[in-house]
């Protein structure tokens, strides 16, 4: 008589996920996640492109709320919708599942765009830009959440990095697709519209390739579904091993389970260790967005006020733009061999640094330059934050822990415009980049002193 197979052990499957190789299997996981972060980094820099066509549609004319009007309350529409979806619904990939929410969070933002771009007032357009935006949110969170829990240790930066790479990517491809079409009116519809359905209609071919992600293993270890992670994670040993031709994956390490709960308390990330962990991020996430969204969007404001015409100030941020991809490639080279927190710091003094320097200069070759390596240093803090900001907490508050203190970040950003505004005109270029210094200043410090090492740690180590 046989005897039955042995129930499956959590520290085991656990152990048998971080112990693998990077294989082409594994690359294609992060690939997928990373196209439908493509499409949401593609909604989310639209925001700035598609202004003139609604402005030159008269769309934004005649609406306003508070001390929002026209193109400003269409941005903030947009981070408000964003801050709704980081702060309030970011539990729910801890409730649902990284692959039931990373899909159906894609479905809203492509169903609730579409209708966005065929409205015809400017209210209706802000309202549904809104609702958009919770999508957008509760998505960038949950591929965070995600891509972390999937990925060996050894291998959790260098992921992150190529993640970024593939979504900046999008980037550029934005800036061309409203140079060619919002100025036109394609069969009768307005270019802004088709620079909107562009964006919807690449989710969802995204969504029809989310069958080769599998559920995170340690999300379902915590809702007591041992079976089901042994399954998804002797698949995905399947695959790497067939990679491998066949050889033999390294063996397994002891390792650290966590708490098996299925959905944790609010109230844990205001505990030990989690706490000083969760002030951190509040305070690196409402000012590390001065430095990337404030260069980032201001970029051609920034050149004009140099002296340059509003004609060449764009092609010279196109030219900057194409650089977004390279910050996160050029981290590959480090992103697991140097500790995550000093990463982080580095790239806040490099965007200081080479901040104050741009505003100093009046040769364009050099503005083009220090322009580049600003943006460099924004998407090597970008690709580390996200990688860093996942690392901290346990599975069972994982994603709501990183959807509130991210929630800070969007809602820095609703007013960080009028405050960078309100600089240029009294300090100029130079007043702009001291603001930037400081928010900098105070990036390295809170990641500085309170940040906890990461590097090759297990994540229930880390959590621990």
């Amino acid at each position: 008589m046989s005897s039955a197979a042995p129930a499956p052990n959590a520290g085991a499957i656990l152990a048998r996920l971080d112990r693998l190789p990077a294989t082409r299997h594994i690359w294609i996981m992060v690939a997928l996640l990373s196209l439908g972060g493509m499409f949401e980094f593609y909604d989310l820099f639209f925001t700035g492109y598609v202004v003139p066509g609604l402005v030159r549609a008269g769309l934004l004319a005649n609406v306003s709320l508070a001390i929002f009007t026209g193109p400003a309350l269409f941005v903030a529409a947009t981070f408000g919708g964003l801050f709704i979806g980081t702060f309030v619904f970011g539990y729910v990939a801890d409730r649902y599942g990284r692959r039931t929410i990373f899909t159906w969070s894609m479905l809203w933002y492509s169903a609730t765009t579409v209708i966005m771009a065929v409205q015809t007032t400017g209210t209706g357009v802000c309202l549904w830009r809104l609702i958009a935006g919770i999508g957008i949110g509760v998505e960038l969170v949950t591929i965070d959440t995600y891509l972390s829990e999937l990925m060996p240790k050894d291998i959790r930066g260098r992921a992150f990095a190529i993640n970024q790479a593939i979504q900046f990517l999008i980037v550029p491809v934005v800036a061309l697709a409203a140079y060619l079409l919002v100025p036109q009116a394609p069969f009768g519809i307005d270019g802004w519209r088709w620079v909107v359905l562009i964006g919807s209609g690449g989710a969802i071919v995204v969504w029809f390739l989310r069958s080769g992600l599998p559920e995170s293993p340690r999300w379902l270890i915590n809702q007591g579904r041992l079976a089901e992670a042994e399954a998804v994670t002797a698949k995905i040993e399947a695959a790497v091993r067939a990679d491998l031709d066949g050889a033999p994956l390294p063996a397994p390490a002891p390792h650290e389970v966590e708490k098996t709960e299925p959905l944790g308390h609010f109230s844990e990330i205001w505990v030990p260790p989690y706490r000083g962990r969760t002030i951190m991020l509040m305070v690196f996430q409402f000012f590390q967005t001065f430095g990337f969204y404030g260069f980032a969007a201001w970029v051609p404001t920034l050149l004009i006020a140099k002296g340059i015409t509003i004609t060449t100030s764009l092609q010279y941020s196109f030219i900057i733009a194409i650089a977004n991809p390279f910050g996160p490639l050029l981290a590959t080279a480090f992103a697991d061999k140097i500790e995550r927190k000093w990463q982080l710091v580095a790239a806040a003094v490099c965007i200081a640094v080479f901040g104050v320097l741009f505003s100093q200069q009046s040769v364009v070759p050099l503005l083009i330059v220090f322009g580049v390596l600003i943006t460099l240093s924004n998407n090597i803090l970008s690709y580390s934050f996200h990688a860093y900001q996942t690392e901290l907490f346990p599975t069972r508050v994982r994603a709501r822990a990183v959807g509130f203190t991210y929630s800070f970040s969007r809602i820095s950003t609703v007013f960080a415009s009028f405050i960078i505004g309100f600089f240029l005109k009294e300090g100029g270029v130079t007043g702009v980049f001291l603001l930037i210094a400081f928010a900098m200043l105070m990036v390295v410090l809170s990641i500085g002193i309170l940040g906890p090492r990461t590097r090759d740690l297990q994540l229930e180590q880390i959590s621990h």
